[in-house]
């Protein structure tokens, strides 16, 4: 049998009751996309690796909380992300934060990375320190609101804004001087 070939109630059910080949197909069925969304709160493959391999722990470990008719691919990216909040949350060295209460959004992202492929964007978003990283994703990507990004960080809603402004700042600039890069680079091949 194979995973595709299984519900995601019978898969989860399978695992509860002690597969190991249940188990296996599980983590194989969401490992790509998992490992997507842990590799956009780390710093490189081997970090996120380490996020994948404690959230599916988490996973395996509480399946039995899994509502039957939900959506397995989110249940499972949510913990994933609370994986990689508490791994921030473990090594992040956090740098004195000056409080902004009114951030000024300096760029639209959508315009300056749009086009880019996908994997110079993760590149890029790597880059950026723990802090601004966390925030981009939680209100960029996952759609947070200040607030609520505040509330799973420990860290005010003026922070939150203030990481956003400079992430995007951030970002900025490294995709300008990407553009530069990729420009001399044309010229001297021209």
């Amino acid at each position: 049998m194979r995973h595709s070939d299984l519900q995601d109630d019978e898969l989860v059910q399978g695992c509860i009751d002690g597969g190991r080949t249940y188990q296996k197909m599980l983590y194989e069925r969401f490992y790509g996309s998992m490992m997507v969304v842990c590799m956009r709160y780390t710093n490189d493959r081997e970090e996120a690796r380490d996020v994948l391999h404690e959230g599916f722990m988490k996973v395996f470990s509480n399946l039995k909380q899994f509502n039957k008719g939900t959506n397995l691919g989110a249940w499972i990216r949510r913990i994933m992300i609370n994986t990689a909040i508490d791994h921030y949350r473990k090594s992040a060295k956090r740098p004195n934060l000056v409080e902004i209460n009114h951030a000024v959004h300096e760029i639209d992202v959508q315009d300056v990375i749009s086009d880019m492929s996908a994997q110079e964007i993760l590149g890029l978003v790597q880059k950026l320190s723990p802090a601004y990283r966390m925030v981009f994703n939680l209100y960029v990507i996952e759609g947070h609101s200040h607030k609520e990004v505040g509330k799973m960080l420990n860290i005010s809603e003026g922070t939150s804004k203030s990481n956003l402004a400079k992430a995007r700042s951030k970002l900025q600039h490294m995709v300008k001087s990407a553009r530069i890069i990729k420009r001399v680079e044309g010229e001297n091949y021209a």
